[in-house]
């Protein structure tokens, strides 16, 4: 995803659907499909050397695990799914494309960059995640009112100029979705008791969710389930919801062990998220 995920372990949208078909891509392999992963990784600034063009040999691997260690990836070397489209949204510059509300959501570095300047200039995105989704489009409508512009709730064209044009704001203030989630961190209760917590599945794990809300409920946690195979629109509808909390569960077959990520990207970490994701690998394992 556009958004990294900082991974603590126990244990061990593509624009081109012919890629997307060739999917996974990894050593071995070769054709038009790798040397459109290369030049990817090259924009990036990752090399793939020695390997020659339209060869997935070592020299791609390591672009590969590079590039998945900057995103907060799974650091296999091969080009998934969740890399391929990671890699596609990190060729995103503000101003390449119209930016508005649709589904699926636009995600990409484009829309990470346009969160964190409305959110330094006052206009709250919620989290910066690179995920254009309702809070999103909510700010954007509030700076083009603000700025006299029409009201459409599209970033681009007059809007991307006006927001660009407020540079140095956006290089010296500090976002405000970040001072909120430190001062809402800070105020919050040592507890779950009276929170919202949201928990989202992605298919499979329904009777798990079922337990979790059990036990949880019992304690006087309000719990609000979501069911859905992609986890930005989970995570977009927890943040509509204004959750104190959101855990997403997610079964890998053919993983071994127990991994636990937080929310870490486009320089911010949420320090709660971190702290949940300790606790949880320390005692989730064992059982």
């Amino acid at each position: 995803m556009g958004s990294k995920q900082v991974t603590i372990e126990s244990s061990k949208s593509s624009n081109l659907p012919s890629v997307v078909a060739n999917l996974p891509i990894y050593e071995g392999c070769s054709g038009k499909a790798v040397s459109d992963l290369q030049r990817r990784l090259a924009i990036q600034g990752l090399s793939t050397h020695p390997d020659q063009e339209g060869t997935f040999g070592p020299g791609t691997r390591a672009g590969i695990e590079a590039f998945q260690h900057r995103r907060g990836l799974r650091i296999d070397g091969i080009c998934g799914p969740q890399t391929w489209n990671t890699l596609v949204e990190a060729g995103f510059i503000l101003g390449d494309r119209l930016l508005y509300l649709r589904m699926p959501m636009f995600r990409g570095d484009d829309v990470a960059v346009l969160q964190q300047r409305l959110s330094a200039l006052g206009f709250d995105t919620g989290r910066v995640d690179g995920i254009f989704g309702e809070l999103t489009e909510r700010a954007v409508k509030e700076f083009q009112r603000n700025a006299g512009l029409p009201i459409d709730a599209i970033a681009g064209g007059k809007t991307l100029t006006e927001l660009l044009r407020l540079q140095a704001p956006y290089h010296q203030s500090e976002l405000i979705s970040m001072v909120k989630a430190r001062e809402e961190l800070r105020q919050a209760p040592n507890t779950l008791t009276g929170r919202h917590l949201v928990i989202g599945e992605n298919g499979g794990l329904g009777p798990a969710v079922a337990a979790i809300r059990r036990r949880l409920t019992s304690i006087g946690t309000r719990i609000t389930e979501l069911h859905h195979p992609d986890g930005s629109v989970q995570a977009n509808r927890a943040n509509i919801l204004k959750a104190d909390l959101f855990v997403g569960l997610r079964l890998e077959p053919d993983s071994l062990g127990c991994a636990t990520s937080f929310y870490a990207g486009y320089d911010y970490e949420s320090p709660g998220g971190k702290r949940l994701a300790e606790l949880i690998q320390e005692f989730l394992p064992s059982r």
